[in-house]
């Protein structure tokens, strides 16, 4: 087991369903692991984020995230136009990118990986799934997994 730096995990979650939002951010802040949650509703908001455009622009209260978690059904731009953008910019690359979504079709699972998502998540349906789903992916991505150091 990697041991806890203590260090804070900033993760941007892309999703545009409030209630999805209210379950993946509620189920995160109930970690032991320290990460803050920067949720945006739409792919033209992460690529502002990401890109530090816009009302995103102040580094301070919008660091690079650590982990983006991103849904594929979404206004302005879909999930995977986002995901190929950021696994095609240099400085975005190694940011770890976990789909999450409620789709299960095999189109997607399999575009999601051609752009080099590095998971593929689908969205349970039970509420208690979904919360022990965020708890797991949250263990794994902020505590277990070793990422390169920052350039």
């Amino acid at each position: 087991m990697v041991e806890l730096t203590g260090e804070l995990q900033h993760i941007l979650l892309v999703e545009d369903n409030e209630s999805h939002a209210e379950v993946v951010i509620r189920s995160m802040s109930n970690q032991q692991l320290p990460n803050k949650i920067h949720h945006v509703a739409d792919g033209e908001q992460a690529l502002d984020y990401l890109f530090a455009r816009g009302a995103y622009a102040d580094p301070v209260q919008n660091p690079r995230p650590d982990l983006v978690l991103l849904d594929l059904r979404m206004p302005r731009v879909d999930g995977l136009e986002v995901l190929k953008i950021i696994k095609t910019t240099p400085s975005l690359l190694r940011i770890p990118v976990v789909i999450l979504t409620s789709s299960d079709a095999e189109k997607d699972i399999a575009t999601s990986y051609d752009y080099h998502a590095n998971s593929y998540l689908v969205k349970p349906f039970n509420f208690n799934s979904f919360t022990n789903l965020m708890k797991d992916l949250g263990t794994y991505w902020l505590d277990y997994n070793v990422k390169p150091s920052r350039d």
